[in-house]
């Protein structure tokens, strides 16, 4: 799981436990200017996923990591659809990440509030 929160003109992605090992990642710092937006989106998970590089994926149990489809760069961390959120980006690295977190619902209010200042 990871923990998002927008830390003064940043949005920052921590990921928690074993997470970590899994997304061979274990923070994220955006600058929110290079944030469009984000949604909740559990059907995201079974989208095509590309060629992992690196990373983890075993469908319907995880996936994690850099993942490479379509002239995208998107990063996962994602074991329970349900609560995956997508956050869009802008001249950034990774074009989306998609994470999940425990409340998707408050983490999309919280992005777009930060991102409309």
């Amino acid at each position: 799981m990871a923990v998002v929160s927008v830390q003064g003109q940043d949005l920052v992605v921590e990921m928690e436990g074993l997470d970590k090992l899994w997304a061979l990642k274990s923070r994220l710092t955006i600058p929110l200017a290079n944030v469009r937006g984000a949604t909740v989106d559990p059907g995201i998970v079974d989208e095509p996923k590309g060629i992992k590089a690196p990373g983890t994926h075993v469908p319907k149990v995880i996936t994690a990591g850099t993942f490479h489809h379509d002239g995208e760069k998107v990063f996962w961390a994602v074991r329970d659809a349900q609560k995956a959120v997508v956050v869009e980006l802008a001249d950034e690295t990774y074009t989306r990440l998609v994470v999940e977190v425990d409340d998707p619902r408050a983490v999309v209010e919280m992005v777009e509030k930060a991102t409309r200042r």
